[in-house]
């Protein structure tokens, strides 16, 4: 069995992700919680992807909010979830991948991996598309450059890990800021109707065109609930 250092040994390595970070005893309770801000932006950006951006715009303008409770349990089964695997994490020392690895055999692994695989490309075409729509929207950057330009920008982040992964970390905080401030001021220049917004909350009947809201809805869940 090979065992990993507690604490880094080079400015990236696997002891870095995997290990465990050191908190003084005498630390105070948010410099304690601050400890674990990184991995939490890391897992929050994933439900700011494109999927979730068009699946709720497109619920949002064609039923208003009466899919907005939809977002809601889905926000809180995710949540859930991520907490049954945290705690997977902290009391096996594993994470999903390598708790499947055990639990299934070579064909549930191979079932697995394909399905994985298939889902990566799928949200990296969403990834990328978007990224380029936004070069284009914003700066009138062709697609076919602005996807360059978002493979590019991989290529730096993934440079970055040379570099430590706190600076990962720290780009996405800048990122995960730059949305909070643009919900914030859209919010700010486009008051929603909050009674409205109180009335989405709870489950009904959409109205109208009852297939495209279930299937948007499914949409939704499937762009907020992941592994």
């Amino acid at each position: 069995m090979r065992f990993l250092p507690t604490t880094a040994t080079a400015p990236f390595c696997p002891s870095e992700v995997k290990g465990s970070i050191t908190i003084d005893a005498g630390a105070s309770r948010w410099l304690k919680l601050k400890r674990f801000f990184g991995p939490g932006l890391l897992v929050a950006i994933g439900y700011m992807d494109p999927g979730n951006w068009a699946t709720d715009i497109q619920a949002g303008s064609q039923f208003g909010y009466a899919l907005l409770w939809v977002v809601a349990f889905s926000s809180i089964a995710a949540i859930f979830l991520q907490m049954l695997a945290a705690r997977l994490g902290l009391v096996a020392g594993k994470d999903l991948a390598q708790a499947s690895y055990d639990r299934y055999g070579p064909f549930g692994r191979a079932v697995q991996w394909v399905t994985a695989e298939v889902s990566i490309i799928a949200c990296d075409i969403a990834e990328v598309l978007g990224c380029a729509l936004a070069f284009k929207l914003l700066l009138g950057v062709p697609l076919a450059w602005g996807i360059v330009l978002t493979a590019l920008d991989t290529v730096i982040v993934l440079g970055l890990q040379g570099k430590g992964f706190r600076q990962i970390e720290a780009i996405v905080l800048g990122l995960i800021a730059t949305m909070a401030f643009c919900f914030v001021a859209q919010v700010a220049i486009t008051p929603p109707d909050w009674h409205a917004v109180a009335r989405g909350l709870v489950p009904g009947d959409p109205g109208h065109d009852r297939k495209d809201a279930i299937v948007l809805a499914l949409g939704i869940v499937g762009a907020t609930i992941m592994p």
